[in-house]
């Protein structure tokens, strides 16, 4: 291979070169602190990368296709499988709705029957009617996987269907059911037999996966990263363990299992997952003693987490899903369930699936996600992250390792713990504002009003012996809620913004206060600005509003807030914006008591108005 130069007459630049330059651009301000950023998963991000960085980490020598899989199982291409699931309610308008969305760019079918549903032969072929098997990918959600599974060989079989190219999944995973619902579905032992069964009952369905080992559960409740891919591969090595005890051979085993991971919205940290995960997998079941290497790449099946997403301003969680389509695609996954913008608060429609289903297409066959595997290889920041993800969620399974596995481990009540603790440090910056929800805890839409039905669980509910699935924003919803109920029977509060004096200054709080109020529903009015304090009060007067809020520099509030204060305060909450440090203790002394800024707890603040103004 050719190593000449692109540009021999430009001088090689160190890092330390470039690091020096930069501080000397910096003129004083310390390196670490102003461009160093640390995610939310605690990795300390460097400003830049270069070559060097990823040099170290030894895996920029394996190929797609290539044991550990950390660069996928794809050697040609980065091609998917588009699936849409269906909660079957009845038999032939399911089959219809499969037939239908078959014809415009599905080819993986996902079917969720209710959980007192038992299955029988003749069901399931009125269900698969004019759908081969051997063409599209079938999966079932189901009570009753042995049924399903004994069905679909007989149909295979009866319909003369190639056996190889059968290919699907059961959402089967025993610990994750033991996760949600604190017990065993049918007890330890029967489900652990079920699993046996379901082994020894596909062994000549090469590519039908009997056990959906689910990690999204993680995810949706509150989990990391790190700790969602830890703790979803601790399950998996639990279920090797035990089958490999009862006598199977782990390259038996290994292509009957498939994960599936929730993707959130850490863009470039979501690509990276997927990658290690790949890596983490592959190293766990060569230890197994693998004979044939390919057995050891991980089928991931991918969907959007429920855990960002919003009830209000809805429409924004299609922006949501789409970045996360896009970096679980660029992350490798081998199918992906797009969640419908409004799935989380009703019964998703035509429209709603649609756009769901049409995401995917567009990355398909527009943006041509589909024609490159791997795209992330040889990015220095990504490379890094992976390797990041690697070493820190292969310590964290070892520690479950120690603790005797996943059970055990949940059993002491480790895991829930560590996501539960994970879980609140994410709520208190969603109540900060540190983590933004769009539309929810950042820049609300003041005239949308709902009455959705919003879940009640949280992680603060007393059961401590399983995982609490729930959503960031809903603690936020609930407080916005509590307002649109009042205002059903009551006059909607009034956020008024009394700005005045330095334009830039009451213009910037004034937006902060209208989207500080915002947030509870409060009805906004904003002012042009008054030339005088009297005249503001004037006016404030005559609006008669819930709550005023002075908006200015704090060199005026130095002369003006406490005459505004005492004018207005026996009628009216004054509120000030901004939280100037020389005057607030004196403001205080004074009996001035509502400040309203950057490190406000603002979930916590504005559930104290609502308790004011007698919103319950």
């Amino acid at each position: 291979m050719d190593n000449k130069k692109l540009f021999p007459e430009f001088p090689p630049i160190s890092t330390q070169d470039w690091r020096d330059k930069i501080i000397s651009d910096l003129k004083g301000a310390d390196y670490n602190k102003r461009l160093v950023w640390r995610n939310a998963e605690g990795f300390e991000v460097q400003p830049f990368y270069r070559t060097e960085d990823v040099e170290k980490l030894g895996m920029l020598d394996v190929c797609p296709g290539d044991f550990p899989f950390v660069r996928g199982k794809k050697t040609k291409g980065n091609n998917w499988l588009v699936r849409q699931d269906i909660k079957v309610e009845n038999i032939e308008v399911s089959n219809a709705k499969a037939l239908d969305i078959r014809m415009k760019g599905v080819d993986s079918l996902g079917f969720v029957f209710e959980e007192e549903y038992i299955p029988n032969e003749e069901d399931i072929e009125r269900l698969l009617q004019n759908i081969r098997a051997d063409v599209m990918e079938l999966n079932f959600s189901t009570s009753h996987p042995f049924e399903i599974i004994s069905i679909i060989d007989k149909l295979a079989k009866k319909y003369n269907r190639d056996l190889e190219k059968v290919k699907g999944s059961l959402d089967f995973d025993p610990l994750n059911y033991y996760s949600l619902n604190g017990r065993f579905h049918n007890g330890k032992y029967n489900d652990y037999s079920l699993l046996e069964q379901l082994m020894r009952s596909s062994g000549h369905l090469s590519n039908f996966h009997v056990l959906t080992i689910d990690g999204s559960t993680f995810h949706d409740s509150g989990s990391g990263i790190v700790t969602q891919l830890a703790f979803a591969l601790a399950k998996g090595a639990e279920y090797l363990t035990y089958l490999t005890e009862k006598g199977f051979d782990i390259d038996d085993i290994a292509p009957k299992i498939r994960f599936h991971f929730a993707v959130g919205s850490s863009y470039f940290m979501e690509i990276a997952k997927f990658r290690a995960a790949r890596y983490l997998w592959a190293k766990i079941i060569n230890v197994y003693g693998l004979s044939d290497a390919k057995n050891a790449a991980m089928f991931i099946h991918c969907s959007n987490s429920e855990w960002n997403k919003t009830l209000y301003d809805p429409y924004v969680n299609m922006l949501r899903t789409t970045t996360e389509t896009m970096s679980s695609i660029l992350g490798g996954v081998d199918s992906m369930a797009v969640l419908p913008f409004n799935a989380v608060y009703e019964k998703t429609t035509d429209f709603s699936e649609r756009i769901a289903r049409n995401q995917q297409i567009l990355l398909k066959d527009e943006s041509y996600f589909d024609k490159v595997g791997d795209p992330a290889a040889g990015s220095y920041y990504i490379e890094e992250l992976t390797k990041m993800i690697i070493d820190e969620a292969w310590k964290l399974f070892l520690e479950v390792d120690e603790k005797g596995g996943y059970l055990k481990a949940f059993e002491s009540g480790f895991i829930q713990e560590k996501i539960k603790l994970e879980a609140m440090q994410k709520d208190l910056d969603i109540a900060k504002r540190k983590r933004s929800i769009l539309g929810t805890n950042q820049y609300p839409n003041v005239t949308e009003h709902s009455d959705r039905p919003i879940a009640e669980s949280s992680i603060q509910d007393d059961d401590k012996n399983k995982l609490i699935p729930y959503r960031g924003a809903q603690a936020f919803e609930q407080l916005r809620q509590k307002t649109d109920h009042f205002a059903l029977q009551n006059k909607r509060p009034k956020a008024w913004m009394f700005t005045f004096g330095n334009l830039a200054m009451r213009n910037a709080r004034a937006q902060f206060a209208a989207n500080f109020f915002g947030c509870a529903g409060f009805e906004i009015v904003n002012n042009v600005g008054f030339k005088t304090i009297e005249e503001g009060i004037e006016a404030a007067k005559k609006a008669k509003p819930e709550i005023v809020i002075i908006c200015s520099s704090d060199e005026e509030y130095l002369v003006n807030a406490l005459n505004i204060f005492n004018a207005l305060k026996d009628d009216i909450i004054v509120v000030l914006a901004g939280y100037p440090k020389v005057l607030t203790e004196q403001l205080k002394s004074d009996g001035f008591e509502n400040f309203i800024h950057v490190k406000s707890n603002v979930l916590e603040e504005l559930r104290s108005y609502q308790k004011l103004l007698k919103i319950e």
